[in-house]
């Protein structure tokens, strides 16, 4: 693969994932912490983009294990019923993200018991400042190829402060093992490369991405980011059973259209057997209005292997659309100027 495509090396990004997990794991062991929490009753992540998805990642993982409600916010304010009981973990991986400080400001106001973690930043500044904990994660990465640096620390924060007995220092280690057999495959630019295939069927469409909300709705969610961030293409996602009792109809009119789209069903064992039955229908009504589709389904005797490789296996697909593309993966100019433009009218 030419290096011109791929100059700020999107594919060493997300090549070091396992390498990410393991060290994101060996910072959360470290963590120590100087203030004292009590009385939580609900957590809310604040942040946007790839510093939110870890939170999402993060409440599926771990659902198991909280007792407590958990909310991803992203956007400049908080929840009304957000007070003094309520923990708010502020992920930022820039620090500067303008929702992600609005949010900390708005936790300020309403007592909240505040975190952050970041690489710096003015939220790095301003969590030192009035005191609260801080954990600092390794700069140098797009925040959507920090995932591991999100979830992983975050996940040990809560278990630190005492919310949560998680067992990811049971299943991490062996899982992020079983990612880097995986890359060798996932990484090649041959069609023996399941990836590299479907990637080849889907960078001329509009990919359209369909998963069961109880597991792999969270994936479906950072798979249509990548594809958008990565390929800079358009892609879409929904969930079942919900999108049975709206958007199903959506694919009746317009053909002239949909013959652009392509669906991609992320399945897991784990599915509810209703979901997959629903699936299984769906499938057949879209096929009969000739829409091309393709199951994305992962092998692994654990939910979080099966779950952390289909994203991977979603960072993977979206920087071989890149490369098909010919655009190169990192920069997101869009974004770019978007901030430019905000920060000119602040």
């Amino acid at each position: 693969m030419e290096k011109r495509l791929d100059p700020e090396n999107m594919f060493k990004a997300i090549w070091e994932f396992p390498e990410n997990l393991i060290n994101a794991l060996e910072l959360g062991n470290s963590i120590k912490l100087k203030n004292n929490y009590n009385n939580i009753n609900n957590i809310v992540i604040a942040g946007m983009g790839g510093s939110a998805i870890g939170g999402d990642v993060l409440s599926v993982l771990e659902a198991n294990n909280l007792n407590i409600p958990l909310v991803v916010c992203r956007g400049y304010s908080l929840p009304k019923w957000v007070d003094n009981s309520t923990l708010v973990i502020c992920s930022s991986y820039s620090g500067n993200t303008e929702e992600t400080l609005a949010a900390l400001d708005d936790a300020i106001r309403k007592k909240a018991q505040i975190c952050g973690i970041t690489t710096g930043g003015l939220i790095g500044e301003k969590i030192k400042e009035l005191g609260y904990d801080l954990v600092m994660i390794p700069s140098g990465l797009q925040p959507r190829a920090a995932l591991a640096f999100s979830f992983v620390p975050m996940t040990k924060l809560i278990e630190k402060i005492g919310l949560i007995n998680p067992g990811i220092n049971i299943w991490l280690h062996d899982t992020a093992e079983k990612l880097k057999k995986k890359r060798e495959l996932y990484s090649i630019e041959e069609t023996q490369n399941s990836v590299y295939s479907l990637a080849k069927k889907i960078y001329k469409k509009i990919p359209i991405l369909y998963a069961d909300n109880s597991t792999l709705s969270v994936v479906a969610l950072r798979m249509k980011g990548q594809i958008c961030e990565n390929a800079k293409m358009l892609a879409y996602h929904n969930d079942l059973p919900e999108l049975n009792h709206n958007e199903i109809v959506g694919w009746e009119n317009n053909s002239e259209i949909t013959k652009d789209f392509f669906v991609l069903w992320l399945k897991d064992d784990q599915d509810n057997n209703r979901v997959k039955l629903r699936q299984e229908i769906t499938s057949t009504i879209l096929s009969e209005k000739k829409i091309d589709q393709a199951i994305i389904s992962i092998e692994g005797d654990t939910f979080e292997y099966r779950f952390l490789n289909m994203i991977n296996y979603g960072d993977w697909l979206s920087y071989w659309c890149a490369i098909l593309h010919n655009t190169d993966p990192s920069p997101v100019v869009k974004i770019a100027r978007l901030k430019n433009e905000l920060s000119a009218k602040s």
